[in-house]
């Protein structure tokens, strides 16, 4: 299992806030961020929604044997 951890990199840079509506969709498009758009390493720099896309693509392309 694995954790996810910013520290208070959205709250603390962005602020001040209104309301907790505000904190919540900061913390949001943080996370979306990081989950769907960031450059990682460990897939050659593409960020992670393209390489699922590319992965599923690459199966419906490799035919199966029965």
């Amino acid at each position: 299992m694995s954790f996810f951890t910013f520290g208070a990199d959205p709250i603390e840079v962005q602020g001040p806030w209104k309301d907790a509506d505000q904190v919540e969709r900061a913390i949001f498009q943080h996370i979306t961020r990081h989950d769907e758009e960031r450059l990682r390493s460990a897939l050659d720099h593409v960020p992670p929604a393209e390489h699922e896309e590319a992965f599923w693509q690459s199966r419906k392309q490799t035919p199966r044997s029965a």
